[in-house]
């Protein structure tokens, strides 16, 4: 009898470390005006992930050495400092050597498809933006430029500064702003958007990291009126030289010459576009669970 006891509870030992070795480590980057552990928003995505995956391991990205620190940072600073600190911080973790899934939030799922792109050691398995601003925004948060007129002027006025030297190393929100009206003078003043989009040079390794993932689910929020425009969560943005009619990913230079190998990852079934019906950012727990979580495993 004892004999058995001790078989049985073998077994279920075994079963449950191999239930938990299936859900890899999680990352986690927040969003503009929010921090790593924010108990409503990043605490709330943290614990909802281990709750559903057997108690996995989540790293909540915090930049500086402190949580209002870390919510400066979400506005001031260098993107391309920021992603380098983050790819240090990933590569020391022993709990994420054998690879991990990333979920970007806003602004942060940019920054994670530069970390992605910039660093394939450990390796990210799985990546999720949620109505992040992958080619960039132009419009100012709520200023809808068709029923406010006046969204116009101030479109020209933020262009007027965005790429200043002072500002695109100092401000992060300008260092994705992407002027349509003038695609030379953001592909010169910009100095982080332009490189991880292949828009100056090409660099292979970006292609061929970001060509390793299994999936790149992009979330759009159907209802964004914070993102302007709200396409650029699926890679969609204005066509050049103006800045009303839209063009998709799949119209796009970077698509039809596949300098990121987005194309590759869509017509391998890798590349998804799914929506959510809200604003920015707004979605439930279940929604999250039924169309993220299926991802992380």
């Amino acid at each position: 009898m004892t004999s058995l006891i001790c078989v049985v509870l073998i077994l279920c030992t075994a079963s449950i470390t191999v239930a938990q070795s299936d859900y890899l480590p999680v990352v986690l980057w927040h969003g503009m005006g929010d921090s790593c552990c924010n108990p409503s928003t990043m605490g709330r995505i943290k614990n909802l992930i281990q709750e559903q995956h057997n108690g996995t391991y989540v790293v909540s990205i915090m930049i500086g050495n402190s949580i209002i620190a870390d919510e400066e940072s979400s506005f001031l600073g260098n993107a391309n400092d920021q992603v380098a600190f983050v790819c240090e911080k990933l590569q020391a973790d022993p709990e994420l050597s054998g690879g991990y899934h990333a979920i970007g939030f806003s602004q942060g799922g940019q920054f994670l498809r530069a970390v992605a792109q910039r660093c394939p050691s450990p390796p990210m398995v799985n990546f999720a933006t949620l109505g992040s601003q992958h080619q960039g925004v132009f419009g100012f948060p709520t200023c809808d430029n068709f029923t406010e007129p006046f969204c116009e002027d101030l479109r020209l006025v933020l262009s007027q500064g965005a790429y200043l030297p002072g500002l695109q190393n100092h401000v992060i929100q300008a260092q994705y702003w992407h002027d349509p009206l003038d695609e030379a003078g953001y592909r010169q003043g910009n100095i982080f958007l332009p490189d991880i989009n292949q828009e100056n040079t090409i660099n292979e390794s970006y292609k061929q990291n970001l060509l390793a993932l299994e999936n790149l689910i992009l979330v759009l929020f159907l209802q964004d009126i914070t993102v302007i425009p709200r396409e650029s969560s699926w890679f969609g943005f204005y066509k050049p030289g103006q800045d009303i009619e839209l063009q998709t990913l799949q119209e796009s230079v970077l698509y039809t010459e596949d300098r990121l190998g987005l194309k590759a990852l869509d017509e391998a079934g890798k590349l998804h576009f799914l929506t959510s019906d809200g604003g920015h950012m707004h979605y439930t727990d279940e929604w999250f669970i039924e169309n993220i979580l299926p991802y992380l495993t």
